[in-house]
């Protein structure tokens, strides 16, 4: 009865894990909003805990075989993965 929204929306759906997708579009947000204020500390600290989740995450999926071995997260293309 209950599915995810990625099965919902087949030909929609990115190459990512959907979990993985959305800590990737919330660190995008957050490197955005650190460019309007490079003094918010704590801003600074969740990004560095989100991306610290995005590592950990990338590589479950990697050795489950979800994500291909050479996928790999980088802040400066990370708009173009959720884009």
């Amino acid at each position: 009865m209950f599915s995810k929204i990625s099965n919902v929306c087949k030909g929609m759906a990115p190459e990512i894990p959907e979990d993985l997708y959305h800590l990737v579009k919330k660190a995008v947000s957050i490197r955005k909003h650190l460019e309007r204020c490079r003094k918010d500390r704590d801003s600074k600290y969740r990004l560095i805990l989100v991306e610290s989740r995005i590592h950990r995450l990338a590589r479950y999926y990697k050795t489950s075989k979800a994500l291909p071995p050479s996928w790999r997260y980088e802040s400066s293309t990370a708009s173009t993965l959720i884009g």
